[in-house]
């Protein structure tokens, strides 16, 4: 049996979409990705304007942030300031 990766797609079930446009967070994703009430949702959409992806706010600033400082790395490295 193969070992789950960290990356591997999960379904948590389905969701409609309500008269003003809302969505409703099935339970389990909400457990599992550690969704809570207030926490601030970013919307991306994906796969060539057919998919959405949410993400917490605070995990695209933590990821945008840990990229400019590799980058800032790279470009002490490129300069031979750095190693």
């Amino acid at each position: 049996m193969a070992k789950k990766q960290e990356h591997d797609v999960e379904f948590f079930g389905s969701a409609t979409v309500g008269e003003r446009g809302q969505v409703v967070i099935p339970s389990d994703a909400r457990q599992k990705l550690e969704i809570r009430p207030g926490d601030k949702l970013l919307i991306f959409s994906g796969f060539h304007g057919r998919a959405l992806s949410v993400m917490k706010a605070e995990q695209v600033t933590e990821f945008v942030s840990g990229a400019m400082a590799r980058l800032a790395k790279m470009e002490q490295i490129a300069r031979g300031k750095g190693k």
